[in-house]
């Protein structure tokens, strides 16, 4: 099931989601090295690590060799390494233009509403604040393993709950497998199948889907705790 695009039109032109996406691209084509070793070393330099983030400090030669967190032996590889500031870093890092294109894909579907519902500093500031809670979600289920996660998906599975909650209804055009041809599904229907879906999700995949369950059950949190502050969005429009 692929999601296309939706009819819930904004009434603000999304410009920090426009931003966000841009600069998820530009870093990917940019920054990031692709392939072999080259690649390697600059996600284990860079990239959020949960044994890093359990011990407070970066992995040194030891446990990389070793794929062990409780070996400690020789120095840090990467000594200079925030491990901290590596959780916001891996926010945009991407394993290919799959990974990537798919989350922006969305990013952009679900993620202008919530921009159009909240300030600028209060997406912002929910966007990257939900993305550091979805990856520690990871972390506490595996605090041990000494592989990099990378990806946007925390962060855009709390706008999607997040929309969930304040725009049940709203209709989403789907590519689905079910049906040979796209069709218009509530954004409940769409929104709660994916949630599922990633308890389906297989430990071999490389996927941190517990990242996204996190993610996705603080932004339906975040959305509710708004609608009950506030008169609740109007029902979509039709654009």
């Amino acid at each position: 099931m692929l999601p296309i695009r939706d009819e819930n039109p904004t009434r603000r032109i999304p410009v920090l989601t426009a931003v966000l996406i841009a600069a998820n691209i530009l870093v990917f084509v940019f920054v990031q090295p692709h392939g072999g070793e080259k690649e390697a070393r600059f996600v284990y330099e860079h990239a959020a690590i949960p044994c890093e983030l359990q011990q407070g400090r970066p992995l040194d030669v030891g446990q990389i060799q070793s794929s062990d967190c409780a070996v400690r032996q020789g120095p840090e590889l990467f000594a200079n390494k925030n491990v901290w500031l590596a959780v916001v870093v891996s926010m945009f890092l991407h394993g290919s233009w799959f990974h990537l294109l798919g989350n922006m894909l969305f990013f952009w579907i679900f993620g202008n509403n919530v921009e159009d519902y909240l300030s600028r500093f209060g997406f912002a500031a929910f966007y990257l604040i939900a993305g550091c809670l979805a990856s520690l979600s990871f972390v506490l289920t595996d605090p041990g393993s000494v592989a990099p996660f990378i990806g946007a998906s925390g962060a855009i599975a709390a706008l999607m709950g997040m929309y969930l909650v304040l725009w049940p209804t709203a209709r989403v055009l789907t590519l689905t497998i079910i049906f040979p041809f796209v069709v218009y599904l509530p954004a409940r229907v769409v929104l709660a199948i994916w949630f599922v879906l990633q308890f389906f999700t297989s430990p071999n995949s490389g996927v941190a889907w517990t990242a996204h369950v996190g993610g996705f059950a603080l932004g339906a949190l975040v959305g509710l705790a708004a609608r009950r502050s506030r008169s609740a969005p109007g029902t979509p429009r039709t654009a």
